[in-house]
């Protein structure tokens, strides 16, 4: 077929954005642990308490996880 290589550019591209999602995740996942352990005290405990600082540090990881997955995203289907 003389589009085969069509097939493996969408297929790369494809893996790129799995690889990147799963390392994006993987990250900030690993972030929050970090900084649980880290921190002297309990982030789900403060969270239950209604501490907002604790908060705002968790949207921070979370906004953290949407820009690497958009940039991973982007980057690989250029």
């Amino acid at each position: 077929m003389e589009f085969d290589w069509v097939d493996m550019i969408m297929f790369r591209n494809f893996l790129y954005a799995i690889i990147g999602v799963s390392v994006g995740v993987f990250s900030a996942v690993l972030t929050y642990k970090l900084v649980n352990r880290t921190t002297k005290f309990d982030i789900p405990k403060e969270l239950e308490k209604g501490n907002l600082a604790v908060g705002v540090v968790v949207g921070g990881i979370f906004i953290m996880i949407g820009l690497i997955v958009g940039l991973i995203i982007g980057m690989s289907l250029n």
